[in-house]
């Protein structure tokens, strides 16, 4: 008995103090501070919801991240076919950037292609009654520098198309270009060389002697033989229209009066 005295007085009865004055501690924050823990249940509630809201929020975006990985390789195939794409990607790109490389010197070639004071101007005449032809290089006329192809071709169409007299007179049909390069040109001249006649006829022209054919219309050949280097009776012979019966006269005359 005098054990259990102890034990009540030194253990029972503090307890007891403890959880009164625990009580009374209590009630009287929640009379002087009404609504405190209420606060405090909201305030841990509202807690609880956010950890709620953002435990659904983090299991929404795997969700989310799943299904576009699952999209993905639905569309891409699997990681062998995805390797294999961007390879094949790879290789189109060089393909392409090849392809870029070797259209460029090309361009740069093409502009290259100009006449220029070096080039060659190589003429071949071509004697259609015949069928002869005669090449000669000449110097590049200075109106023909730096032409490029098209250029040249389309001068050369305006020449086709208003020959010169001389040329006329000589028996111009056409011509033909049929190489260019920066090194050489070659151009056909086509002719329908007039022919002779069993006669000619000597005229003058700007002082000169010149030879027409029987017609005295059509052109033979000009001279260097000046009308005033000519005895006075020949001269007036040719003012008047010398009458000249066949070639070898005609060439005899030439060798006694060219200088």
């Amino acid at each position: 008995m005098k054990g259990l005295k102890y034990f009540t007085v030194f253990f029972i009865y503090p307890v007891a103090l403890i959880v009164i004055g625990f009580m009374c501690g209590v009630t009287c924050v929640r009379f002087f501070y009404p609504g405190t823990f209420q606060v405090r249940d909201q305030v841990g509630g509202q807690a609880m919801l956010d950890l709620e809201v953002a435990d659904n929020q983090v299991q929404k975006a795997e969700k989310v991240q799943e299904t576009e990985e699952d999209g993905w390789q639905r569309i891409t195939g699997t990681p062998d076919i995805v390797k294999a794409n961007q390879a094949a990607d790879v290789d189109n790109l060089d393909d392409s950037r090849a392809d870029n490389q070797e259209e460029e010197p090309q361009e740069v070639s093409g502009l290259s292609q100009t006449l220029n004071a070096a080039t060659s101007y190589v003429l071949a005449e071509t004697d259609l009654r015949n069928d002869t032809i005669v090449e000669t290089s000449w110097k590049l006329p200075a109106k023909y520098i730096g032409m490029n192809r098209e250029q040249f071709l389309e001068a050369m169409e305006l020449y086709e198309a208003s020959p010169p007299l001389e040329e006329l007179e000589r028996g111009f049909v056409s011509l033909e270009v049929l190489s260019f390069s920066p090194q050489k040109v070659v151009v056909q001249m086509n002719y329908d060389f007039v022919q002779p006649g069993s006669c000619f006829y000597l005229m003058v022209e700007d002082n000169y002697v010149a030879v027409y054919l029987e017609d005295r219309t059509t052109l033979y050949m000009d001279t260097d033989i000046s009308l005033k280097d000519l005895p006075e009776e020949l001269q007036q012979e040719i003012i008047q229209v010398m009458y000249v019966p066949d070639e070898e006269s005609l060439y005899d005359f030439l060798e006694n009066y060219t200088s």
